[in-house]
């Protein structure tokens, strides 16, 4: 279970407040411009055990696909170490994660309970760094574990989101 340790560390936008499940307001640690897809943002301090990053938004009405990147910085030459990209594919019901370290892209993984993802439809993605690995959460329900293939997790630092969404809150 998430647990406390995680409540704390649950990130706000800065020009808007978003409260922890108890309501009382918590500290910034993300920091986003607008929420314009495609959208790249800096993750203050990076990744650490406890700190979730939250992605709220609505698919478009005719989706293909659309993915969520937590990466190393926001380079393109070289490319950055992705850490974890999540990836929703609608024509096959797909929701794939990989990563990325030095330019080689590792073992996809795709095995699901179920398709969280509706067309027209909001949705509610957690992301939850652990010591050995990334929980995510769709709409509060735990899908799957990723195992880190980045040692060092403060260096993930950035969020990049594109496709097919529009995205109303991020924290």
């Amino acid at each position: 279970m998430a647990g406390s340790v995680a409540e704390r560390d649950v990130v706000k936008i800065e020009d808007g407040h978003l409260n922890n499940s108890l309501g009382s307001p918590v500290q910034a640690e993300v920091y986003f411009p607008r929420l314009v897809v495609p959208f790249c943002g800096h993750i203050k301090g990076g990744m650490r055990p406890g700190k979730k990053i939250l992605v709220m938004g609505i698919v478009d009405l005719n989706p293909e696909s659309f993915d969520i990147s937590l990466t190393c910085g926001d380079t393109e030459d070289p490319p950055a170490d992705v850490a974890i990209e999540l990836k929703a594919i609608f024509s096959d019901r797909q929701f794939l994660r990989n990563s990325c370290v030095s330019g080689e892209w590792g073992e996809e993984q795709s095995s699901l309970p179920y398709f969280p993802f509706i067309p027209d439809q909001p949705f509610r993605v957690e992301i939850l760094c652990e010591h050995p690995r990334f929980r995510i959460f769709v709409d509060g329900h735990q899908l799957f574990d990723f195992y880190h293939r980045i040692e060092k997790l403060s260096s993930i630092d950035t969020i990049k989101i594109n496709g097919d969404l529009q995205l109303t809150k991020l924290g």
